[in-house]
Formats: structure tokens, C-alpha cells, sequence
């Protein structure tokens, strides 16, 4: 199975400093943990945004130290 094919992605829903809607962008690359952070701007999150990157940070982290898939 192909890198691309078995990516796992996660996004995080959270705002800008403008109040528009952006999204974080999470996942592994070959056994490193990838954040992807809207494009020049920066990521405003509530406490329950933290929550679900936390939670998301940690499943990326667990899928990266299983090493490739095959």
C-alpha cells in the first residue's frame, strides 16, 4: 500500500483572528507527525478545539510509531 493511499488526515476546525473559519491539518509522513496551519494566518481555538487537536496530535503520533504500512 502506497503512502498516499493509507494516509490518514485529520482537521481541526478553528478560526482566524478575523473570525473566518480555517482548518488544521494533521497527519504522518514518513513516521513524523505533520501540522499543516492555515496559510498565513494564525489559528485562534477554543477549549474544545485544543481538545480535538490534543486528541488528534496523539492518534498521529500512535500511527507513526507503528512504522509504514505494507
Amino acid at each position: 500500500m502506497s503512502d498516499v493511499t493509507s494516509h490518514k488526515e485529520w482537521a481541526i476546525v478553528c478560526r482566524d483572528v478575523a473570525g473566518r473559519r480555517r482548518d488544521l491539518t494533521v497527519f504522518v509522513r514518513q513516521g513524523r507527525v505533520v501540522l499543516v496551519a492555515p496559510p498565513g494566518e494564525t489559528a485562534v481555538l477554543t477549549p474544545l478545539d485544543v481538545g480535538r487537536l490534543r486528541a488528534a496530535l496523539r492518534d498521529a503520533v500512535v500511527d507513526a510509531s507503528q512504522g509504514p504500512a505494507d
